[in-house]
């Protein structure tokens, strides 16, 4: 067989692993967005084979060959950089895996599909120890997979590099802190600042399907393309990649608060319009996704938060949004809605934080699953501990559990060293929008006159296209010339927050002790 041939052949294998993912996700899908609650388990134990055939093909004696003799091919350079790409994202997940029993892998997933309804569950009736048992199951799983893939100086590192490839505990920590050490002082500022942004308004009835029709005119307006996915409504909102050709959003409407679902599926935009303009020549192959989760969601804060609540974009979008809403913006100018999508306030549910106070919400959530990976606490004790970090970091204990511990569905997926990646997102945005300034020159005027195929091309040129072919810091490193510089994070929320507080350089700085 000819390399040629033996190249078709092992693609043909992937592609046949990739099918089977595919409708792993529509399934995934169908369960967050209105499966009947009696066909959870049968569609848990579907998802739970189809997952154990994807595993075993990932993991076969077949892959093991098609790895090793391409590797010979990619090291006498006789292989596309596709192909190379292709088998080096293979191999990390072939070593991967391969350290973990197929049957107890099996039973891992099957305990995962039925803990995320499990979790809704208990969310919706505010009730802990309704999914107590199954965390506990997933925690200790994840304690015995750390075991068979190894570790260095911190579990947390083993899970956390399987999102951020290049990222460390130890990197982390350090990060995080200069994040910490300079935003707190300016929480504080705002606080003893005494100004309240907040607009009874925003909170007027609003009906789903009004906000529906709101929803799918702004990710038209930014460039989402509706032949290639859909706006659908489910419990916590996700994008979804289900091919190149089929990105679907989802989102979740509030009656009493309609910019809570407005500004949730701009984020989802910002991850949907990343995956639809992936390149097609790497269709068809496991690295047609993002770098990393720190890459992707710095795509949907970008477009959330830096283009979303900017003020160029509502100077150009205030007033149809004003007619969509039939009168219930009439008493508010743009100015004033400005400050209040932006109003800093500590909050008890992550996706509704503002930017400043944010990263404290991911600060807790890290902390908590390392010392769950360690053995350092229990789940039976994450309420208790989950209030008392609250009221460290952000000066407030949620009323409920469902407000509290139970408000994310990540830890029942098992998504453990996913976390910091949303802030590490945040930071990857910022600088990729400075240099983007750079680029064009005129981005601000391009927001305001909602010339948004400009900004998407120049993010597909630069990142998109590149799929996972890139790590995140060779990505960040081609596109801005150096790697992960926290500075431009801190900068960029400084001067916002300091031009809308009106807050001078040493009110900024008040309470830096802390």
């Amino acid at each position: 067989m000819s390399l040629k041939e033996y190249e078709a052949s092992f693609l043909a294998y992937v592609k046949k692993i990739l099918n089977m993912q595919e409708a792993i996700s529509v399934l995934y899908w169908d369960l967050r967005t209105g499966a009947p609650k009696n066909a959870v388990r049968q569609r848990s134990n579907v998802i739970s084979q189809l997952s154990s055939d994807v595993f075993k093909m990932s993991t076969s004696k077949e892959m093991e060959h098609y790895l090793i003799t391409l590797e010979e091919a990619i090291q006498a350079g006789k292989c596309t950089l596709e192909v190379e790409k292709t088998v080096e994202f293979l191999r990390r997940e072939f070593d991967h895996n391969t350290k973990i029993p197929v049957e107890e892998y099996e039973a891992y997933v099957k305990c995962q599909a039925e803990s995320e309804s499990v979790w809704a569950e208990a969310k919706t009736e505010n009730n802990f120890s309704k999914f107590e048992p199954y965390l506990t199951e997933i925690i200790e799983y994840k304690r015995k997979f750390v075991e068979y893939l190894g570790y260095g100086d911190s579990k947390y590192d083993t899970y956390l590099k399987q999102y951020e490839p290049g990222m460390s505990v130890a990197k982390l920590d350090e990060v995080f802190a200069a994040v910490r050490e300079k935003l707190v002082p300016i929480v504080k500022a705002i606080s003893n600042s005494g100004k309240n942004f907040e607009r009874e308004e925003m909170k007027a009835n609003v009906s789903k399907q009004k906000q529906r029709e709101i929803c799918e005119d702004f990710l038209t307006t930014l460039g989402y393309d509706f032949n290639s996915g859909r706006l659908d409504e489910t419990s916590h909102p996700f994008a979804t990649n289900i091919n190149l050709g089929d990105v679907r959003v989802t989102t979740k409407y509030h009656e009493d608060y309609f910019a809570k679902a407005l500004f949730s599926t701009i984020h989802e935009c910002g991850h949907a319009l990343y995956e639809q303009n992936i390149s097609k020549s790497l269709e068809g192959l496991p690295i047609a996704q993002g770098a990393s989760l720190g890459i992707h969601e710095s795509q949907s804060l970008l477009y959330e938060k830096m283009i979303g609540q900017s003020f160029e974009f509502w100077k150009g979008n205030y007033s149809k949004l004003t007619k969509q809403l039939n009168g219930v913006l009439d008493d508010v100018s743009l100015e004033d809605f400005y400050k209040a999508i932006n109003h800093s306030k500590p909050s008890y549910i992550r996706i509704e934080a503002d930017e400043l106070t944010y990263p404290l919400h991911i600060m807790l959530r890290y902390e908590i699953e390392k010392d769950l990976l360690d053995g350092l606490i229990q789940v039976k004790d994450l309420p208790a501990i989950w209030n008392k970090k609250m009221e460290e970091y952000l000066g407030i204990i949620p009323p409920t559990n469902r407000e509290g511990v139970l408000q994310d569905v990540h830890w029942s997926m098992g998504l453990f060293g996913y976390f910091p990646t949303y802030a590490l997102g945040a930071m990857y945005a910022a600088q990729i929008k400075a240099t983007m300034e750079k680029d064009l020159t005129n981005v601000n005027e391009l927001i305001e006159s909602n010339d948004f195929h400009s900004i998407l091309n120049w993010l597909k040129i630069n990142i998109h296209q590149y799929g996972a072919t890139k790590t995140p810091q060779e990505l960040l490193k081609d596109v801005t010339g150096e790697e992960l510089n926290v500075q431009f994070y801190i900068e960029y929320l400084e001067n916002k927050y300091a031009k809308l507080y009106e807050l001078s350089f040493s009110e900024q700085n008040m309470g830096s002790e802390a």
